[in-house]
């Protein structure tokens, strides 16, 4: 006779698969609405109090890293939420110390930046690739936790992220990118080269884990298998992260439209050309 499955077993399974079933594009839709709006009550928090926040966002490629950092920003100031996507490095930069460029991006009062890629493209891509030194890569894995020590102790908050997927989604959504002619552009030739050595990837990643997860400044997996749960789980953490509260504001009023000196405003720029009205 079968044994009767505990209470336990039936609600496991039941939030398995609860987590597997897929997200409407309304049920993310409003979830990213009320993450948004909270984002804005962030924003307002930090322009007021002024605590400085620092972001990093790391992964594989096609990850999902922009995609997160693309709904963070969309609906709060760039004044506020700063994005920064370096370069390469010039040749002039390749001479500085190695953190010299991420260093000038750093937040002052009342910013929150974030990186997509950071300083670690050392210990990934320069690695795998040997666009570094041996002795250069152990160099940073060994002062990176220093680095970041001296941030926090100067009063910078910093949140590190690894975004995690499989094997069979990069392939995916590289795939996805060839045929569409709108992403296209965001496959390059270091890409290509990154799908041929997955496993080189992940050992370096393992190693930069494991050296660099610190008690002051951890890294945080989230799982990016499913694009629009990634969003909002990576999201939700954020705020749940930063300590805020919802600052009160005078309601806006728009008031009266002063109607001195009317004239035919439109009449004045007829003579212009305008944009064709194919839509």
């Amino acid at each position: 006779m079968a044994k009767k499955k505990s209470k336990t077993t039936k609600n496991k399974n039941k939030t398995s698969k609860k987590k597997e079933a897929k997200l409407s594009k309304k049920a993310y839709e409003e979830e990213l609405a009320e993450l948004q709006a909270e984002l804005v009550k962030l924003q307002l928090y930090i322009r007021k109090k002024g605590p400085k926040i620092v972001v990093v966002f790391e992964g594989r490629d096609a990850a999902g890293k922009g995609g997160v950092i693309k709904r963070i920003t969309e609906r709060v100031s760039p004044r506020v939420f700063r994005v920064v996507a370096l370069p390469a490095p010039t040749d002039r930069e390749k001479t500085q110390m190695y953190v010299q460029r991420y260093i000038r991006h750093l937040p002052a009062a009342g910013e929150i930046v974030l990186f997509d890629r950071s300083w670690y493209n050392r210990a990934g891509v320069e690695r795998v690739m040997k666009f570094c030194t041996k002795d250069e890569y152990e160099a940073f894995l060994d002062k990176a936790p220093t680095f970041e020590r001296w941030m926090v102790e100067s009063g910078i908050q910093l949140i590190k992220y690894w975004f995690d997927i499989s094997m069979e989604e990069q392939e995916r959504r590289f795939q996805s990118r060839i045929d569409d002619p709108r992403k296209v552009w965001k496959l390059s030739p270091m890409d290509v080269e990154s799908f041929k050595r997955w496993f080189d990837y992940s050992r370096a990643r393992d190693d930069m884990l494991a050296a660099t997860h610190t008690g002051w400044a951890p890294w945080y997996i989230v799982r990016a298998d499913n694009k629009r749960r990634a969003r909002l789980n990576c999201i939700a953490h954020l705020l749940s992260l930063i300590p805020y509260t919802k600052l009160s504001r005078d309601k806006v009023q728009l008031g009266k439209r002063s109607m001195k000196g009317q004239y035919d405003d439109q009449a004045s720029i007829a003579q212009y050309s305008f944009v064709p009205e194919k839509f």
